[in-house]
């Protein structure tokens, strides 16, 4: 879904449908249906002691980190002097709602109509994209397995070239691409879940046996006191698969990459996880290894 980010009252003003024109220093091209999203940002200074503005939301209360409403974008005016004098003529509650000056924009909004349930999320910049964790893996279904080499070229298969010739894609190659090893899969998933107000983490769980050193990257996010794994690349276990605990998700992985790609053949010391920051891009098969050993690693003994 689109999203606008507003600065508390400006969300609850439009949902309330007290405000039905966002005014903008920038103009867009987009139209169509946009959903208003209530920034966690403190109440917007210039309307603090307007009490015109303050007695439109008595007694209603204001949302932050939320999506509250949905609307349509029917038009973006350019605000001359003449437009501006005539909204503070006409329309002056709609006027003390917005900031109006030449040279800014009125974002027009019809068909203003309230979320039952708010959606909990992260505000962005400009025009943004929200999507959920089933909208994700829709995404994500249109990725395959596979990966780009330092000249450009896809392979469609690992192969003894990937450990010399493999670079870590960026969220919009794979998206062009359509390919990607787990490694650049969850990096696309980190770039979806961005918005996402969950604890958003990604793993690297490797088995050190000086050959081939067998790896998986996951990604997992923690929501209403429930763990989640969210698995596209791994084929066999692609989906989303819940747990009472982080221990549980973990220790779950742990064993299903122990049977199913180590065919229970292993050095318990040699098994090792690290919890990892997003990467820098184009980064070789090494340096990705590297990065991922920095992480914070994670004791299974311990968990």
């Amino acid at each position: 879904m689109k999203v606008l980010s507003l600065t508390e009252p400006g969300a609850t003003l439009i949902r309330e449908k007290k405000k039905l024109i966002e005014t903008r220093s920038w103009k867009t091209d987009y139209r169509g249906e946009l959903y208003i999203h209530g920034s966690n940002a403190p109440f917007f200074k210039i309307w603090k002691d307007d009490e015109k503005i303050l007695n439109l939301i008595k007694d209603i209360p204001l949302s932050y980190s939320k999506i509250i409403c949905k609307c349509n974008l029917v038009d973006c005016i350019y605000m001359t002097k003449e437009y501006v004098e005539k909204m503070k003529k006409d329309n002056y509650q709609e006027y003390i709602c917005g900031v109006y000056e030449e040279g800014r924009y009125a974002w027009i909004l019809e068909d203003i109509e309230p979320l039952k349930t708010p959606i909990e999320a992260k505000g962005q910049l400009n025009i943004w994209n929200y999507y959920s964790e089933n909208e994700v893996m829709d995404l994500m279904n249109n990725i395959k397995y596979g990966w780009l080499a330092k000249d450009s070229k896809i392979h469609n298969n690992v192969d003894e070239t990937f450990s010399s010739n493999y670079i870590l894609q960026n969220p919009k190659e794979v998206i062009m691409n359509k390919v990607g090893v787990c490694w650049d899969q969850v990096e696309l998933e980190r770039y979806y879940f961005k918005s996402n107000p969950w604890n958003i983490k990604t793993y690297f769980i490797v088995h050190y046996d000086n050959d081939k050193c067998p790896t998986h990257t996951f990604l997992t996010y923690q929501k209403q006191n429930k763990y989640y794994w969210f698995e596209h690349s791994w084929e066999k276990f692609r989906g989303i698969h819940e747990y009472g605990t982080e221990k549980e998700l973990l220790l779950d992985v742990r064993d299903k990459f122990i049977k199913y790609e180590l065919n229970n053949q292993y050095i318990r010391e040699n098994l090792v996880l690290h919890e990892y920051k997003k990467p820098k891009y184009h980064i070789s098969v090494q340096e990705f290894y590297n990065h991922c050993d920095n992480g914070k690693y994670v004791d299974f003994n311990t968990l």
